[in-house]
This record gives C-alpha cells, structure tokens and sequence, in this order.
C-alpha cells in the first residue's frame, strides 16, 4: 500500500502507475475524500477546542455558583455536532482505505512502459541450446511413456489443470524441492520455513492477492480462508505487525509449498500438459532488507534463483518485465524462463520483484533503526524456483532417443541414486 500523503504529494506519479499497471482507481476521487476528510478533521479540532473552552467557562461559573444552563446547552449541542462530523470521518475513512488497497505500487524508473514479451527487456542468457540428433518430444509424450504423468486420472480426481506424478515423477517431483531447500539454506543462507498452506484474508491482503486477485484464489467462505498461491503469502506476513531492529535485517526465508491458483482468465493459453495447471509445487525466496540495501538484495535474489538452473543444466534466459507486466505489488521484477525443446518455446519458472515497502505498509512490518526511527522495511520475493515447468525442461532437454530421461547430476543423490528415468515396469 502506498501512503496517502505520497499519493497527496505526487497524484501524477499514481495516477502514472495506475495507468501502466491497467488498473482502474479514480486517484481523483480519492484525493477528493481524502482532502474532505482532512477539512472535517480540521473542524472537529476546532470545535474540540470550542467545546474544551466552554466546558472551562461552565467550570468556572459553577465554582461561582452561577447559571451556566446556556453554556451547558452549547457543550451539548457541540458535542452533537463533533459525534455526527465523527461518524462521516469514519465513512470517509473506509472509503479512502477501500480505495487505497486498490492503487499499485509505483514502477521503478528501470520499468519500461507496456505490456508483453515485446515491451520486456532481455538481461542474460545462459546456457548452450542442446541440438538433437531425433525429434525432441513434448513432456506430455515422454511422461506419457515413461509411466510417470498421467493427466486423465488428474482429471478425474480434481477436474482439468490438475496433474499426477506417479513413481520416477512423484520421485523427480520431491527430487527438486529437497534440492533447492538445500541449495538455498547451505549455500544462500535462507533459513527455512514450512508454513500453513491456508490463509485469512488479512494475510492475503497483506501481500497485495487481495482485493484485485480474489477470482484467482481458492476461497473457503464458511472460515473465509484462502489455499495459498505461494508461499510468499505467510513467508511476508510472519512479520505482520512486528516491529524488527535494524540488527535483525537483512532476514532471508525460503519455504517448499504446493501453490492453488485459479488462473481465471487463462484458459486457452498453454493449456496442455504442466504449462498451466491449478496446483503446482514451488520453493519460495522471501526477503526482509532495508531501504537502502533493497536494489542490490534484488540482484542476489535473481542470482540464487539462476544458481538452481544452471546448477542442473537448464538454459534460460533473464528478462525485466514492463510496466504492465508487474504484479500489483511489484516496483521491479525479473522473470526466468527457462528453454523447453520438447514445446520450442521458453517458460517462465521464477518472478524476482521487489515491492519495495508497498507489502510492509499493508502488513505493518517495521524497524526501529539503531537511531531509534522507525521505517518500514522492503521486502522481496523470488520462486526459487516452481517446479512443473522446471520437470517439463527436464524432462524434454535431457530426453534421449529411446525415449529415457537422463537425470541431471546434482539430483541423482536425491533420486537415490538413479541417473536414468526409465519406463515403469
């Protein structure tokens, strides 16, 4: 959340980032209550004021044993008039709030304006294109073959999008997150966390899902919870409401969970197979850093997150997202996409943003700096990395002509020692 007196201050900038996002606040309208709510504030103060100096002149004559029924009635008639002004603050109030929750974060001055593949900028590359000597099959006919995939009984355990990972793919499945969670304690100094899978809508909100993404999420209405769509959900709101000491930053989490999205308005684009489906498993990067640090903390973050890929071989390539393209809490963010051979395109298989203190303002997480001011920290978060689009690299780069899967070599101690997935028997 931004704060108001920013939004006061630079009404264009918001209005900016509204249009870059293609989001639909009237900051105007917002501005306007803002700016009626400070002008009953003001006169609230000042019969406050009037009424204190009444009540002052009625304690006097009373001392004097005088009549003070006039001043009395006035008090009375004061105080009638601050409980009503008191009562549009408040409506005042949850209309600004309401409102509030429904402006973005500002896009960094990196942030190229629109929206796709187009307006997004390439980084990097990594990794050398493998060229086959046969033609590379999709994951869907390898998983298929192999035994280890198989979508129709997905179906109708749970519906479309779903999928089923059985033998040497539930293994790979386990295989990968173990590694990253180890990857990402021993290596990049991530303390883990295994988290609820099931949040309120406070929590939600504290993370900027809700409102905007509410028909995207798993809602349980009798207990009003939500099935997380990531992990970085109760990773950001542990400290919700806490107050850190500048000692305690930077604070590194990361976390395994099994992620629940809708994906509403998706249907028809990379449908088939693992390219879009409505529970996936992913290992999650959260950071809590201040201010001054969080643009290079970005940069780290992106670095653990390409250290799992080119750990296990993949190519990929580093992309900065355009305005349009950001999430609703996001300044800046890098996307990973990883090349497929198998579907000849690339796939994203991590977003590394940071919301700078847009999360913080909404969760309330700050710290008190060792000068005794108190700020809100910046907070990031990167997929570190989700996983079917990672099996699906796999599965189609490391592929071999009699339809086998070599497994890449730093997970064979986590497939217990197999360096090949072959047919189950």
């Amino acid at each position: 959340m931004l704060d108001i007196a920013f939004v006061r201050d630079n009404p264009e900038l918001a209005k900016r980032a509204v249009k870059l996002k293609g989001e639909k606040v009237d900051i105007d309208n917002l501005l306007e209550l803002d700016e009626q709510h400070r002008q009953i504030t003001t006169d609230v103060q000042k019969l406050r004021e009037e009424r204190n100096a009444k009540s002052k002149e009625v304690g006097e004559l009373r001392k004097q044993k005088r009549d003070a029924s006039r001043l009395i009635d006035a008090v009375r008639k004061i105080n009638d008039k601050i409980k009503g002004l008191e009562a549009e603050l408040e409506i005042l109030r949850r209309q600004i709030e309401d409102l509030m929750m429904w402006v973005p974060n500002i896009p960094s001055d990196e942030v190229q304006p629109g929206f796709g593949d187009d307006n997004a900028v390439e980084i990097s590359r990594w990794g050398d294109r493998r060229e086959f000597a046969f033609e590379a099959k999709a994951h869907w006919d390898l998983g298929k073959y192999l035994g280890i995939l198989d979508f129709e009984t997905a179906a109708k355990l749970a519906g479309s999008f779903f999928a089923l990972f059985i033998g040497q793919g539930a293994l790979l499945e386990r295989a990968l997150f173990n590694f990253m969670l180890d990857l990402h304690t021993t290596k990049h100094g991530f303390k883990e966390v295994c988290p609820p899978f099931i949040v309120n809508r406070d929590v939600m909100a504290g993370t900027g899902q809700l409102p905007k993404l509410e028909d995207d999420m798993y809602h349980m209405p009798r207990d009003d919870f939500f099935l997380i769509p990531t992990a970085e959900v109760p990773l950001i709101n542990i400290y919700r409401d806490v107050v850190l000491s500048e000692d305690d930053l930077p604070i590194y989490l990361t976390a395994y969970s099994p992620c629940f999205r809708r994906e509403a308005g998706s249907y028809g684009k990379d449908t088939r197979g693992l390219l879009r489906i409505h529970q996936f498993d992913k290992v999650e990067m959260v950071k809590f850093v201040t201010p001054e640090t969080g643009r290079d903390e970005l940069e780290t973050l992106l670095a653990n997150a390409e250290d799992v890929l080119r750990l296990l071989g993949l190519e990929y390539r580093v992309m900065r997202l355009p305005a349009g393209d950001l999430s609703f809490a996001a300044a800046l963010c890098y996307d990973i996409e990883v090349w497929a051979p198998g579907v000849k395109k690339y796939l994203e298989v991590s977003s590394c943003s940071t919301t700078t203190d847009f999360q913080a303002r909404r969760s309330n997480i700050r710290y008190r700096t060792k000068k005794g001011k108190m700020r809100y920290v910046h907070t990031l978060n990167g997929s570190g990395v989700a996983l079917p689009r990672v099996v699906v690299a796999i599965l189609e780069t490391f592929q071999n002509a009699d339809g086998t899967v070599t497994v890449p070599e730093v997970l064979v101690p986590y497939m217990h020692g197999r360096q090949k997935i072959t047919p189950e028997i």
